[in-house]
């Protein structure tokens, strides 16, 4: 079964990971999803900006 993130959620990992605080890999371990997942939230992201 695949896990369904809402778009706040997202958007609060998104700016943590955009903050460079952390690794992609820490934020990733932290909550539970794949660091290729988050990376593609990030690019979703910054494109929906432009």
């Amino acid at each position: 079964m695949r896990k369904s993130y809402s778009g706040e959620f997202k958007a609060k990992v998104v700016l943590e990971i955009l903050k460079e605080e952390k690794t992609i890999s820490q934020i990733a371990s932290e909550y539970g999803i794949h660091p290729n997942q988050l990376l593609k939230w990030k690019k979703e992201a910054i494109r929906s900006l432009a």
